[in-house]
């Protein structure tokens, strides 16, 4: 029996965190954009419309089909696909008088309605809305209001058919994730089986039965994807995986030795090629941020298909994509615009012709993690904080030398190890230093100096796709800014990030 759930995507900024507050119910979902429903709706058991930035009203409005959904699937409309249920079905929908945007309370919720079991009058919810449904539709009732909106919720007679004007899904909606409990489990029946024990036994299977006998190659990077990637893989295939562990010169300090020792313990086959000297030229006299990405990838392919070479009957190149990634190449309006290139290899030349295997496709990083400890992998590289494919050359603004590489890995260095001892590295997602193009004066001692000025950058998020900056102690910024000075020749001046993303993103380049 399938338990999966469809999630309609509609383009809004909100979709991931409905798929992840399903999936913390330990239930599996599918986000799919609204205009590709999958032909064969068997395997679903409910199904989710999610927000969007566009209005009912619009002439170029989302309209998907859904014909064969109502009436046939449980199916719970939030924000946008609850006014479009209202007005294609006989309701009406007209601008607010006001922009419903933030918290509001539920001010009534109808008795007796196992959609809001064991959820109390005036819980907070959150808006995020322009439109506002004036009329329900044919056979609606109403099942909750608040003090501006008279049609918060709404159930259609005769169907398992549920609609909400505010977002379950974000954290200030009080008790969103027993409202996403009590359709999926109570109403929908969906089963609470996806679990990481589930997962990777699951996976494991299949990996067997998709590789067969094949070989596979798979790029390490020291970090969770590409580690869990290869256990999963080394479960399935054993000795038939080959990994490869290339240093391109712009890794953290001592982080080709200390990963390769990591690796020694966890039972895989991992060769490790130092093409740092390939890099650094293949990066001489290049600043732009997007041609520096390309030259790494371009160099790490050629680097990749040596290797590969060197082995015999490889079938299969492995990477560690995962769900996000994924979502972001079938979104809504096709692909998203390009901020920066995705650090993974986008794809390989025909000469290679490596089938792909991407055991993480379907995770997002949290699960990543959770699949990782199932597996036993040391909490320590579980825990490591995401680093740019790239390296440091995108953390170097402008041109790479060998100095600035050194200078930036021992700044690096500093402040991460500062974060370990003063036990903040795990409250951050993610840490590192950027060497700016400027050099400021100071001075030191009798002399005057004019040397390079870093920025020191540390942000919590859950996924990377927003962030903000942290708070850290004003006694740990001195004393890591006093001994980036003291200790790092060459940098006489500390700076620290306070951008949140958006409108900044995380790296500067």
């Amino acid at each position: 029996m399938q338990n999966n759930v469809l999630i309609l995507d509609f383009g809004s900024q909100y979709t991931q965190l409905i798929a992840r507050r399903v999936r913390e119910l330990n239930i599996y979902c599918e986000i799919h954009p609204y205009h590709h429903i999958p032909e064969s709706l068997d395997p679903f058991k409910a199904v989710i419309l999610s927000g969007s930035p566009f209005s009912v009203r619009a002439e170029d409005a989302p309209h998907p089909d859904l014909s064969q959904i109502r009436g046939h699937k449980p199916l719970l409309a939030v924000c946008y696909g609850a006014q479009y249920l209202a007005h294609f079905n006989g309701g009406s929908v007209e601008p607010s008088n006001i922009r419903e945007y933030g918290r509001a309370k539920l001010s009534m919720i109808k008795s007796g309605e196992d959609f809001f079991k064991d959820i109390p009058e005036n819980t907070n919810v959150w808006m995020s809305h322009s439109d506002t449904i004036a009329q329900l539709p044919e056979n609606g009732v109403r099942l909750a209001s608040t003090a501006d909106v008279l049609n918060a919720a709404y159930r259609i007679e005769g169907e398992e058919t549920y609609a909400i004007q505010f977002h379950p899904e974000v954290y200030h909606t009080t008790h969103g994730k027993q409202l996403l409990e009590n359709f999926l489990v109570n109403i929908a029946g969906v089963e609470q089986s996806w679990t990481p024990a589930a997962f990777v036994e699951t996976t494991v299977e299949t990996l067997k039965e998709q590789i067969g006998a094949g070989k596979v190659v798979l790029g390490l990077s020291g970090g969770v994807d590409s580690t869990v990637a290869a256990i999963l893989l080394n479960k399935a295939i054993g000795k038939n995986l080959f990994c490869i562990f290339v240093n391109n010169g712009l890794l953290r300090k001592d982080e080709f030795e200390n990963v390769l020792h990591q690796y020694k313990d966890m039972g895989l086959n991992v060769k490790g090629v130092d093409a740092s000297k390939r890099f650094l030229e293949a990066l001489r006299n290049e600043s732009d941020p997007e041609r520096k990405r390309k030259a790494i990838g371009n160099a790490f392919i050629e680097v990749f298909d040596d290797e590969a070479h060197k082995l015999t009957g490889v079938d299969w190149l492995a990477q560690g994509t995962i769900y996000p990634d994924v979502i972001e190449s079938v979104s809504v309006n096709g692909p998203s615009v390009t901020i920066k290139s995705h650090h993974n290899v986008g794809g390989l030349p025909d000469f290679m012709k490596l089938k792909i295997v991407e055991p993480l496709r379907m995770l997002f990083k949290d699960e990543v993690r959770r699949v990782g400890k199932e597996m036993g992998i040391d909490p320590e590289l579980l825990g490591r904080h995401p680093f740019p494919g790239p390296g440091l050359a995108i953390r170097i603004l402008g041109d790479i030398t060998a100095e600035k590489v050194r200078i930036l890995q021992e700044v690096d260095a500093i402040f991460i190890n500062g974060l370990k001892k003063w036990d903040l590295y795990d409250k951050v997602w993610q840490a590192g230093a950027i060497l700016l193009p400027v050099n400021s004066v100071g001075v030191m001692g009798d002399e005057r100096t004019y040397e390079k000025v870093v920025a020191l950058r540390a942000v919590e998020s859950t996924d990377g796709m927003t962030a903000d900056w942290v708070n850290l102690p004003y006694e740990f910024l001195q004393e890591v800014s006093n001994h980036i000075i003291n200790r790092v020749k060459g940098v006489n001046r500390v700076v620290y990030d306070i951008s949140s993303k958006p409108p900044a993103t995380i790296e500067w380049e």
